[in-house]
């Protein structure tokens, strides 16, 4: 028998490569085959409940790299939720209606749509979306992410769409929708009205005009000065198009505004604004003839620059002196505020654009011309005009469609809203914001912000694909037929055949038998064609999954998805939930931000920084995408590239390797049987079980409080640091070099088994896969869960000795000092390997009475092959050649070796070993 054959080495067939591409798809296959996730839901059936209620993704194209975060962030929580004792089912769902998924199959057909029908077209849609159903689910699933795959929700079957429908008609019934002609977001790409929530803003570099409006009537009213005066009032704008729809122009009642003589000219605009607007017009050689509020200006008039028309003077509290001259054009079609200033002063809501974003006929010069492409021509034609001042490019933040990324426009038209102020709703909006728990704190004033100053939620689209708003018009007298009686009906006619119905029957079949119009006793009806906005498909999510299974009670316990949600899903959500459930539908939101490259921009096919998330799955695996979730605060962006994914498959390497280190060392090791009680254990394993009780509390406080980095950075840590540099590296010559069942070796194995029983639990939320293989490699037996998910937490272990910590963290720190003296030594080829070294510590009092209780133990603590100690008034240390001769079976230097005939090569210790292990032969 060799000497190798005699030690105790590790032996495991969990393998040091981790080939993660190859083997994670057998694990998901296994958990299908053992039915994991129905296991987890037996074992939590009794359990309290937490339910994380998920954003439903788009069904539109393949997973990329925010669909990864997300996902991988609710697995997270899930999983940690579960483990912590929680019954925390996860039902996946999609979001299938909408502009997206339509104008993708609009290009598939292309010609071949001539002629369809909308229900034709519809069905093409709901065909699309399930094919990209089946790819997401595929895909997610990849992920190691656990849930109801087989049976989601989604926003286009038939059950869900009658819930639409009938919180519609909540909405209705509490008299919160109303029909109007208001300025609205306008799509001209995709010809529909869009919501807040669909818009963002964007640099954009718009042409800004310096426009003179001449003054209408006797100026004399306004100072005696200016009798007989030209007088025109300058406005700015940074929209040149909306001019052909002017019809006012608006004052501050409080600003000071000045009369300025330059030539014949005299120009009106503020005084707070006299420098910028002297500056930008050329009009440095004039003087002030006279000033005065701009209370006095109200309904006096001026004439538009081309067409013949008046431009009313009206006051306005949102005049500022933050840019322009203080006198703000004002087209009631083309402006919010605008809109409010022309009911007040009972403007026309004038909107000459189509839905093309095309002038209409009647605006003479332009007519037919895009909005957009129409500015150049309009400054050209003011400038012949003689009415321009000024022009500069400017550049500013501007609204541009969420999906289409085209810039929008403020156009007045026929839409259906909900309003916001109606019953109370946005003040019980704000009152339940500040009783939800935001993740982190400032979504609340984030979300807060914008329900306070949002306009009425405009629900209608002019779109195919999507739940029709449920409304009927009079043929007779074109009065709306709105009634929440009526929807409830159609949402019936919904469950059963779904949507589609309303694109198939006829009026006199939706409605009731022998329905008549209210106002006239009409019996001829048309229905409305507008669809409503897929927020509000989405906003009822909670009304459509929630509070139908006693497993998923409404509300939900956590909403989790990105910070733009707070303008969009969590926004929509919480009005759906106040309306036609009475409260908010999430007790916490967890925002993350979002996925950009190493240098911060965000991730484009055009600038060549998207990683292929099929291609690195299929070569890499999911767990280091996992990792790298875990790894980054979510709460700002979070940077991706393919270094950043190396270092942390690095990483992943370290952990398998500690992890394959102590299976290894379990191998003849059965916990029911092996186990030592606390009282025999040997100190340094004791220590480090007190290190993983530590690491256990924080760790389960970070996933409680979704700190996911700060799992991550403990684990890394404890592993890195505590176990495989210092515990595991120590304890090498007991596990190898000991009797099998000696004491001191099962003493270690005993807080290795420990340890790694409660590191595969607290790893698995983020290491999924490995977690699970780990699991499937240590110590089987009767009864002990089938899957580490299965599982819960590791309990509490207290240890006895209060100061045991203390003293070992000050035995750590003596031994990094000794650690760095023979690296030292190394560098000066004095010695070898460590094993090779008599270290002498010359130590100080505050040293001694540590360095005595343990100096039997400070040579396997250092990995020296002797330690002496001796007084001194500073600490000092000293590295020797160890003395005796190299024992062949341990390696240390002892000078027992020889002492025993039989075994001459070793040091007493292995030959007292060697001889029983022959006795036991």
């Amino acid at each position: 028998m060799s000497m190798k054959d005699t030690l105790n080495l590790p032996k495991t067939e969990f393998a040091m490569k981790a080939n993660l591409a190859r083997r994670e798809p057998e694990i998901l296959q296994r958990w299908f085959e053992r039915r994991i996730y129905e296991a987890i839901r037996e074992a939590r059936a009794d359990s309290p409940s937490f339910i994380l209620h998920d954003g439903p993704p788009y069904a539109n194209g393949h997973i990329h790299h925010g669909h990864v975060l997300n996902k991988i962030l609710k697995d997270i929580v899930v999983k940690s939720k579960t483990m912590a004792g929680f019954n925390s089912p996860y039902l996946p769902g999609w979001d299938c209606h909408g502009l997206p998924i339509e104008h993708k199959v609009d290009q598939l057909l292309g010609a071949g749509k001539n002629g369809m029908s909308i229900a034709d077209i519809r069905r093409e849609c709901r065909r699309y979306a399930e094919k990209y159903i089946k790819i997401q689910r595929e895909e997610f699933s990849r992920l190691g992410v656990l849930g109801e795959w087989d049976e989601p929700y989604y926003t286009m079957s038939y059950d869900y769409e009658a819930t639409i429908a009938r919180q519609f008609a909540a909405f209705v019934r509490g008299g919160y929708v109303y029909k109007g002609k208001k300025p609205v977001h306008w799509d001209p790409s995709s010809r529909t009205a869009l919501a807040e929530a669909e818009v963002e803003y964007h640099d954009h570099v718009s042409p800004s005009v310096y426009v003179t409006f001449p003054f209408a009537g006797d100026p004399s009213r306004i100072d005696p000065a200016l009798a007989g005066k030209d007088v025109e009032i300058i406005i700015w704008t940074t929209t040149p198009w909306t001019l052909p729809a002017n019809l006012a122009i608006a004052f501050h009642p409080d600003f000071d505004y000045i009369a300025y003589e330059q030539g014949d000219k005299v120009y009106v605009f503020a005084e707070g604004l006299a420098f910028a607007v002297q500056g930008a017009c050329g009009l440095g050689d004039g003087k002030v003839i006279a000033k005065f509020r701009g209370a006095l200006l109200e309904h006096l008039k001026a004439r538009h620059p081309w067409i013949d028309r008046d431009s009313l003077l009206v006051l306005a509290d949102y005049v500022t002196l933050d840019a322009g001259t203080g006198a703000v054009h004002t087209a009631p079609g083309h402006g919010a505020d605008d809109f409010e200033t022309g009911l007040k002063y009972g403007l026309d809501i004038y909107s000459p654009v189509d839905d093309d974003g095309n002038f209409t006929p009647d605006v003479e010069h332009f007519a037919g011309l895009n909005v957009f492409d129409a500015n150049e021509k309009i400054i050209e034609f003011m400038q012949e005009r003689g009415c321009l001042l000024h022009r500069e490019d400017y550049e500013h933040t501007y609204p541009h469609g969420w999906r289409s990324k085209v810039p929008t426009i403020f156009r007045a038209t026929e839409q259906w809203f909900i309003a916001v102020d109606h019953d109370g709703l946005r003040q019980r909006a704000l009152e339940l914001i500040a009783e939800t728990d935001w993740f982190p704190e400032w979504g609340e004033e984030r979300i807060s912000g914008m329900i306070a100053h949002r306009p009425d939620w405009c629900i209608s689209r002019q779109r195919s694909w999507g739940i029709p708003i449920i409304a009927f018009y009079c043929q007779g007298c074109r009065e709306i037929i709105l009634d929440a009686d009526i929807i409830e009906r159609v949402a019936d006619l919904f469950e059963q055949h779904g949507a589609d119905v309303w694109f198939e029957m006829a009026e006199e079949e939706l409605l009731p038998p022998g329905h008549k119009c209210p106002a006239c006793g009409g019996t001829s009806f048309r229905k409305e064609k507008d669809i409503l906005d897929v927020w509000f498909d989405s906003g009822i999510s909670h009304a459509a999954v929630l509070g139908r299974r006693p497993d998923l009670p409404w509300p939900s316990d956590l909403y989790l998805e990105g910070s733009d949600q707070h303008r969009g899903w969590f926004h929509s959500s919480l009005l759906c939930g106040i309306v036609g459930m009475g409260g908010a539908p999430y007790r916490q939101v967890l925002t993350h931000g979002f996925v950009v490259d190493a240098d911060g921009r965000a991730m484009s096919k055009s600038l060549g920084n998207v990683i292929d998330m099929q291609d690195y799955l299929q070569h890499n695996g999911a767990e280091i995408l996992r990792l790298w979730v875990a790894m980054t605060d979510y709460r700002d962006d979070i940077k991706v590239s393919d270094e950043i994914l190396k270092r942390n498959a690095e990483t992943y390497r370290k952990i398998r390797n500690t992890c394959r280190f102590m299976l290894g060392n379990l191998f003849d090791f059965d916990p029911r049987q092996d186990s030592l009680p606390e009282q025999e254990m040997q100190e340094i394993d004791l220590y480090a079980l007190d290190l993983f009780k530590r690491l256990r509390a924080r760790v389960e406080k970070a996933y409680e409080r979704y700190e996911f980095h700060t799992v991550y950075h403990s684990l890394n840590h404890f592993m890195t640091v505590d176990l495989s540099a210092f515990y595991l590296d120590v304890l090498k010559d007991r596990l190898y070099c000991e009797l099998p069942d000696a004491p001191l070796r099962r003493s270690s194995q005993t807080a290795i088994f420990r340890i790694l029983d409660g590191l595969v639990r607290l790893m698995a939320p983020v290491l999924s896969f490995t977690a699970d293989e780990v699991w499937e490699h240590m110590p089987r037996w009767q009864g002990r869960e089938d899957s580490v998910h299965v599982a819960r937490f590791p309990e509490a272990a207290a240890i006895s000795d209060s100061g045991l910590g203390e003293r070992w963290s000050k035995l750590r720190e003596l031994r990094d000092l000794v650690l760095k003296a023979l690296e030292e030594a190394r560098d000066a080829r004095r010695i070898g390997q460590g094993l090779d070294a008599h270290v002498k510590l010359s130590l100080p009092t505050v040293w001694r009475d540590l360095a005595d209780r343990y100096k039997d133990d400070l040579a396997q603590l250092f990995i020296v092959s002797q330690v002496g100690i001796e007084e001194s008034e500073k600490l000092e240390i000293e590295v020797l050649s160890a003395e005796g001769q190299k024992c062949e079976r341990c390696w240390m230097w002892s000078t027992t070796v020889g002492g025993d005939s039989r075994h001459p090569s070793v040091c007493d210790r292995c030959s007292g070993v060697l001889t029983n292990l022959e006795a036991g032969s």
